[in-house]
């Protein structure tokens, strides 16, 4: 795949150009992982991987993102070289086998860079730069899109909004000086890291802030535990919520979200496009 200097460059889905605000787009999640907090960690099983993306593309997916450290509270922190071991031979078993672009999840420049000489076209960093300022220089000089989740390692807050756009703004100009071009900047609150249940909830219910910030919105809500919490469900059993926060992240702005289950998700977001932005199938007649 061509590697593109802006994110309007891209071609998803179908092949068609990303435009935002046309449509949402939807990012499929591969967790090349044992311990996925949803029980979907495909780590060792190439097989069941590229399976799986093509599924994901087939069912209307934009991205995958492929990550090979889990994130689940509690985790242990993983070496790059660790990292790298579970993420490229996925990564080299994708190449040619996905036409969309794919995405690699690290917080680690060494293991970014690694991932997009194998084939990724994207970073998306869970720690915004906090955790290696480098990647933004890994992203500068390779042209690739940048997506800068807020995260902290405690879930105290002085003002939550307040705080968490003052943080995604420092990332984002973390990024800006080091010569990514804003147009490749894609920005997450970050649900389900360093909040808790009820931060998580506030936050989607004032999603439409995070536009001041002047970049796309992704937003990752799929079968986290902030829906366990509200409905009482294990991660297998929350696709209903999942599909009500994916509902009302797109009324609030979402660009971008962030699934496990994209088939059901590319309906929920072609029918909330369709009240929010105005988008109509093709062959639309009304």
């Amino acid at each position: 795949m061509t590697r593109p200097t802006t994110l309007s460059q891209l071609n998803v889905a179908h092949g068609q150009p990303l435009v935002w605000g046309r449509r949402t787009y939807i990012m499929g999640i591969i967790n090349v992982t044992p311990d996925s907090f949803s029980g979907d960690g495909l780590v060792g099983n190439l097989d069941a991987i590229v399976r799986r993306a093509v599924e994901f593309q087939e069912a209307g997916a934009d991205f995958i993102d492929v990550g090979a450290e889990s994130t689940r509270p509690g985790n242990q922190p993983m070496g790059a070289a660790e990292e790298l071991e579970r993420l490229l031979p996925a990564l080299n078993a994708l190449a040619g086998r996905v036409e969309i672009p794919i995405s690699v999840d690290t917080y680690k420049a060494t293991v970014a860079r690694r991932a997009l000489e194998a084939g990724a076209t994207m970073i998306n960093d869970v720690w915004g730069l906090k955790a290696d300022p480098d990647i933004a220089r890994a992203a500068a000089e390779t042209g690739a899109p940048l997506v800068l989740m807020h995260n902290q390692e405690t879930t105290h807050y002085q003002d939550l909004l307040p705080d968490i756009l003052r943080s995604l703004s420092q990332s984002k100009q973390t990024a800006l000086d080091a010569g990514v071009p804003e147009d490749n900047i894609i920005l997450d609150p970050g649900i389900g890291f360093g909040k808790t249940a009820e931060h998580n909830l506030v936050i989607l219910r004032r999603l439409n802030e995070f536009k001041s910030l002047g970049s796309p919105l992704m937003v990752g809500t799929s079968r986290k535990s902030t829906i366990g919490r509200v409905l009482d469900l294990p991660p297998d059993q929350r696709l209903e919520g999942t599909a009500a926060t994916v509902a009302l992240a797109i009324a609030g702005g979402a660009d971008i979200v962030r699934v496990h289950d994209v088939a059901e998700m590319v309906r929920v977001c072609r029918m909330s496009d369709a009240v929010v932005r105005g988008w109509r199938p093709d062959g639309w007649t009304g």
